[in-house]
């Protein structure tokens, strides 16, 4: 059931005010609040793309977004949704071949090593821990994130707040871990997760992505391509200036020895 909508004012308030959201609609699914927001969309293909696995082949690893994640072979239809996740040792390609539909555990036998999720009104508490389990109900995502698939590391991040937490599992729980100035230092991908301050796909905001171990940003080949192509261009450039100053030189030369020649000296002579 979707929210009340706020009153109309004289002058009406913006639609960006009054209009409701995918959270405030009901889906056509009872149990599901909505589809994921243009940032739900946005940030977990950042995650990916900047992702750079020193260790792991690129055949040998996957990243999941807004996928179903099948835990419990006992209770097959029970599912997570994690926001985006990467699992390590396994192929990218389902039997080596096909794209995924879903990520199955008792297939796959390997856990995710890091989810993400990425906070919204109608999931913040579930994925922060704070429901409970109710009888005759599957286990909440955290329960099943710590104690089931025990995921090392547990990832939020507050698009509203621009926050970042993180968790690692201490002794089969997990403990919150401090994030010196919002990063998250992860050494067994030999890479850290932070906040950065720039413009993806033509909005610019604070998003989460990669950074290595000289704590630079990780590019995406995109941005890649456009620093080669910057590059090449300051080259031309640099080639062009050098092309245009022998030109200039040869100019005041021809010059000079035209001036020499007016005044009757010969300039082979004064090379002499």
């Amino acid at each position: 059931m979707f929210t009340r909508l706020p009153p109309q004012t004289d002058p009406p308030l913006p639609p960006k005010e009054t209009l409701p959201t995918m959270y405030d609609l009901p889906s056509e699914d009872p149990e599901e609040s909505g589809l994921p927001d243009e940032f739900h969309d946005l940030q977990p293909q950042l995650l990916s793309a900047t992702l750079r696995l020193s260790n792991y082949a690129s055949d040998n690893f996957f990243t999941g977004t807004d996928l179903n994640l099948y835990y419990d072979i006992r209770h097959p239809l029970w599912y997570k949704r994690p926001d985006w996740f990467l699992a390590l040792g396994v192929p990218r390609l389902y039997d080596g071949t096909d794209l995924r539909l879903s990520y199955v555990l008792w297939q796959e036998g390997v856990s995710p090593f890091v989810i993400v999720e990425l906070l919204s009104p109608g999931t913040e508490t579930e994925d922060l821990g704070q429901t409970q389990r109710e009888a005759d109900q599957p286990p909440t995502k955290w329960q099943v994130y710590e104690q089931i698939l025990r995921v090392p590391y547990y990832i939020v991040f507050d698009r509203y707040t621009d926050q970042l937490r993180a968790f690692g599992l201490d002794k089969g729980s997990y403990q919150e871990l401090p994030l010196p100035e919002q990063k998250l230092w992860i050494p067994e991908l030999n890479l850290g997760l932070g906040i950065w301050q720039g413009t993806y796909q033509g909005v610019t905001r604070s998003w989460l992505r990669w950074y290595d171990e000289h704590e630079q940003w990780i590019p995406t080949e995109a941005e890649t391509a456009q620093q080669e192509h910057q590059r090449a261009e300051r080259e031309r450039q640099r080639a062009e200036q050098a092309e245009t100053q022998l030109e200039q030189e040869r100019q005041q030369r021809q010059q000079l020895i035209e001036r020499l020649r007016a005044k009757g000296i010969d300039p082979d002579d004064l090379l002499n």
